[in-house]
């Protein structure tokens, strides 16, 4: 499965952003789908997860109250919407699909399939 993330860019701290991921083939229904973000010199960060139904959710303390993550399985797209954006969310961030497990996590190796990321970047 290739994902693609999309809707990044440059925003002023406090802005918003939403970003979509949609696979190139196949539906990702059926997965556990999770956006994880990389600063420069740093290692992959969990930001947030999403069960296969949607309707359980788990997000990074950093983030929590100012990010949601949503799925439109008839869409096949998973959406990261970022408000009240800090510099510190400068970051390249990745969607990333889980077809093994059902539960969610906020480990980088547990999901199998990435995408290429999208930029994002919050001047102050």
């Amino acid at each position: 499965v290739q994902l693609q993330a999309s809707g990044g860019g440059l925003v002023q701290a406090g802005g918003s952003l939403r970003l979509s991921c949609e696979p190139s083939t196949r539906t990702i229904s059926t997965y556990v789908m999770g956006w994880f973000r990389q600063a420069t010199g740093k290692d992959h960060e969990f930001v947030a997860a999403i069960s296969r139904s949607g309707r359980g959710t788990y997000y990074a303390d950093s983030v929590k109250g100012r990010f949601t993550i949503s799925r439109d399985n008839t869409e096949n797209t998973v959406y990261l919407r970022m408000n009240s954006l800090k510099p510190e969310d400068t970051a390249v961030y990745f969607c990333a699909a889980d077809s093994v497990r059902s539960i969610l996590t906020q480990r980088p190796n547990d999901y199998n399939y990435w995408g290429q990321g999208t930029q994002v970047t919050v001047s102050s």
